[in-house]
């Protein structure tokens, strides 16, 4: 498996256009939860170009983001630069720089299963205040929520470079019960994207697994994704169905 601190370097524009966002529902449950307040101060780990850490700028947050990916970080500091609350930090999820005691919540969206987690666990016990809160959350594609996702499956496993390493289903509860010592709640949310042809490509695309322009493999790929958009579209659009699945520290 390639480096994944620059393994998404140059799948950066496709990244910010074509990936899912989180549902605002997670703010209100978050919040009914006791796990986030208004003046919570948060590190969001593995920020990426920013599309959590805006979930939370919006809620009124300070927001360090820390995110070790070069052209990913500068990409969020140019999209939130209006938020005066927003931090960004050149740094990992094993070693953030942050503070000790420094934070209340600790968030890491799409970024977990990058990490060195018994580092990252220790870290974020450094980092945290004591009554801080984590909460791990991800967007798990639906593998057969309609006929084009089947399909779009199987291409991933044709194409893919590593794909079968490093989905987020390889995360299972054996897995978060190491990470959450002391437990946690979960909870799904439904989501989705709608695309054009234009879009499911640059979806495609920014993912880390799939061949890039220069692979043998790119062209074939993408004539395969034509075909099977064209077979399952209607009125030129196809849905991508999600579970947003979301966990909490006890």
């Amino acid at each position: 498996m390639s480096n994944p601190t620059t393994r998404f370097t140059n799948r950066v524009e496709n990244y910010i256009k074509y990936r899912p966002g989180y549902p605002e529902a997670i703010i209100d449950y978050l919040k009914s939860e006791n796990v986030l307040k208004s003046d919570s101060v948060i590190a969001d780990i593995g920020s990426g170009t920013g599309i959590s850490t805006e979930l939370f700028l919006k809620n009124g947050n300070t927001v360090y983001a820390v995110e070790p990916n070069d052209a990913m970080r500068e990409a969020a500091e140019n999209l939130l630069a209006g938020y005066g609350s927003f931090r960004s930090i050149n740094a990992s999820a094993e070693h953030t720089t942050l503070p000790d005691g420094s934070i209340d919540l600790i968030t890491c969206a799409q970024a977990f299963h990058w990490f060195d987690i018994p580092k990252a666990k220790s870290e974020f016990s450094r980092i945290l205040k004591p009554a801080g809160r984590i909460c791990l959350m991800w967007n798990e594609r639906k593998l057969d929520g309609n006929p084009f996702l089947k399909d779009y499956e199987k291409l991933l496993i044709k194409y893919g470079t590593d794909y079968s390493t490093v989905r987020h289903e390889n995360i299972d509860e054996n897995k978060l019960n190491q990470f959450f010592a002391n437990g946690y709640t979960t909870r799904s949310f439904p989501n989705k994207q709608v695309f054009d042809l234009e879009g499911v490509t640059g979806r495609l695309l920014s993912s880390s697994y799939t061949p890039q322009y220069d692979s043998s493999l790119y062209e074939p790929m993408l004539a395969e994704l034509n075909e099977i958009f064209e077979k399952n579209q209607l009125n030129g659009k196809i849905e991508f169905l999600y579970e947003t699945n979301v966990y909490i520290s006890l």
